[in-house]
């Protein structure tokens, strides 16, 4: 391939990328950032405990860590038609996933056998009850 279709491949990829997240600013870089760092962790971590690898498992959590980007894109679009092309659904939908990424992060941590403060271990803990309380309690009508 040539130099030439390589740059005009790039261009349009980032015009793209550029439209569809409204630029390409330090929040967002490290959003992706800690998206890559779970999915390492999660990896490693699966890998130490003897799991192993399982595929569905994989895409499962590649599909979903795509549908957070794609809520992203949803939220920019948003703010260029509803509020005037500011950046305020945008922001605090990237903050919404960006402490679930974290709080990710630290439980792989955890699993990896890392010290980690007792305090945030038991916080960790009260969050998974929670998550796990509302999967056995249906919604009542």
């Amino acid at each position: 391939m040539n130099s030439l279709a390589v740059n005009s491949i790039s261009a349009l990829a980032g015009s793209i990328i550029a439209m569809a997240f409204g630029g390409w600013d330090p929040l967002l870089c490290f959003f992706l950032f800690t998206i890559v760092v779970d999915y390492v962790t999660g990896l490693l971590a699966s890998i130490k405990e003897g799991s192993g690898l399982k595929s569905d498992v994989g895409f499962w959590g590649l599909t979903r860590k795509a549908l957070m980007l794609v809520v992203i894109v949803l939220a920019h679009q948003m703010d260029v038609l509803l509020m005037g092309g500011t950046d305020v659904l945008k922001t605090g939908a990237i903050y919404f996933y960006l402490a679930n990424e974290l709080i990710s992060i630290t439980e792989n941590y955890g699993r990896l056998g890392l010290p980690m403060p007792d305090k945030l271990r038991r916080m960790i803990a009260v969050l998974k009850n929670k998550d796990s309380d509302k999967e056995k309690d249906p919604p009542k009508r």
